[in-house]
């Protein structure tokens, strides 16, 4: 679950991390009260979405001014800003930032993150902050500086010392970096976060380190013992139908092929997905709906799939290994009487009990066309969207 620019920050200051000074507005009418709450006379507005790249999609404007910032406020609220991490059709504004300029003299780039081939918390720094760092890492791979964490001994100050030498800190910016990075380590950890991203992390003129943005993701998993952030998901940020399928604990995410895809196990349903492709067709989705599916699970991700005005078929493969084929094969006639499907259906069946599940679909008088063949129920399903695009 991935947290605003705005709350992140706000999480940094309960541990103590100073942060630039700023007012969240969610009307343009609003701005000449922040402005003069963080006085000065130029702020910068920040749109707040979900995604990166907002800079160079014009969600984050310098304004001099009362007058510019309130336009500029408009000109974000309420619409769809499109960045080169988002989806074509953008993500909505629903607040601005509106926060303090800064003498920057260096921006640099800071991250934590769960690197799974090391077992280790990762820690990656690099000189040049305010940018694409995957540009950077290509172009320059030795710029790149990284460290790992020992679960037993935590964050040590030698690394942060490291770091801090590679970044070209001297004196007191680096014991202020030293000190960051093991307060952002500890954030990291308590908070169960995937992700802990600051870009930039300027040194100002006058010597300090601030987050100028910061981005934290939290692992889904953890959401249960991090009850304040979970209340603070903002899912008009996310597709409805993404929305709607975590409401009802399904992994879903949206894609734009015609073929519903509905699977129990997130491998099946990756080889599931590839098999479509090579078949030439598209998946319109991931759907994992698990390996306990009830009928009632069935029924409530068939929804969900024809909530997608694009889907033309749909492609159920479920291995019965928990759940029997059988009781499988009854939850997915149930929801297809349930829901009304009029699209084609085609279900490939495996596991225990498998020839009385067959049977089921094939003596249930609904239009299900079922099949042994994985490959095959592929091809069946592209040949029902429409035939290979």
């Amino acid at each position: 679950m991935n947290l605003h620019e705005y709350q992140a920050k706000a999480v940094l200051r309960e541990y103590g991390v100073a942060t630039p000074r700023g007012v969240v507005v969610e009307r343009a009418a609003a701005c000449a009260d922040a402005a003069a709450e963080l006085g000065g006379d130029a702020w910068v507005a920040k749109a707040q979405i979900h995604a990166g790249g907002r800079g160079k999609a014009g969600g984050v404007r310098l304004c001099r001014g009362v007058d510019e910032l309130t336009a500029a406020a408009r000109a974000l609220l309420g619409s769809r800003l499109v960045t080169y991490q988002n989806a074509p059709s953008g993500q909505p504004v629903n607040q601005v930032l509106i926060e303090e300029t800064l003498p920057i003299a260096r921006e640099l780039y800071l991250s934590f993150s769960v690197d799974r081939a090391a077992e280790r918390i990762g820690v990656v720094a690099c000189a040049a902050g305010g940018m694409d760092i995957e540009a950077v890492a290509r172009a320059q791979p030795d710029a790149i500086l990284r460290a790992w964490v020992d679960p037993v001994t935590g964050l040590m100050d030698f690394q942060g010392r490291d770091l801090a030498f590679g970044l070209g800190l001297a004196g007191e910016p680096t014991t202020a970096f030293v000190r960051l990075v093991k307060t952002l380590y500890r954030v990291f950890l308590d908070r169960d976060l995937a992700l802990l991203e600051i870009n930039p992390l300027v040194l100002t003129g006058d010597g300090r380190l601030l987050p100028l943005d910061c981005k934290m993701s939290v692992d889904d998993n953890a959401l249960y013992r991090q009850k304040t952030l979970a209340a603070a998901a903002d899912l008009s940020q996310i597709d409805a139908k993404e929305a709607e399928a975590q409401a009802h604990q399904l992994n879903y995410i949206a894609l734009s092929g015609n073929i519903g895809c509905m699977v129990n196990g997130a491998g099946l349903a990756m080889a599931t997905m590839d098999l479509i492709q090579l078949s030439g067709g598209a998946p319109a989705n991931f759907l994992d709906v698990g390996g306990g599916a009830s009928a009632q699970t069935v029924a409530q991700a068939f929804k969900i799939l024809l909530a997608d005005g694009n889907v033309k078929a749909v492609l159920i493969n479920i291995f019965g290994g928990i759940m029997r084929c059988d009781v499988i094969a009854q939850g997915v006639i149930d929801a297809v009487r349930e829901v009304g499907v009029t699209l084609p259906v085609v279900v490939r069946l495996e596991g225990t009990n498998v020839e009385l599940g067959r049977d089921m679909l094939a003596q249930s008088g609904l239009a299900i066309t079922a099949t042994d063949d994985l490959a095959e129920a592929a091809r069946l399903a592209v040949a029902a969207a429409g035939g290979a695009s």
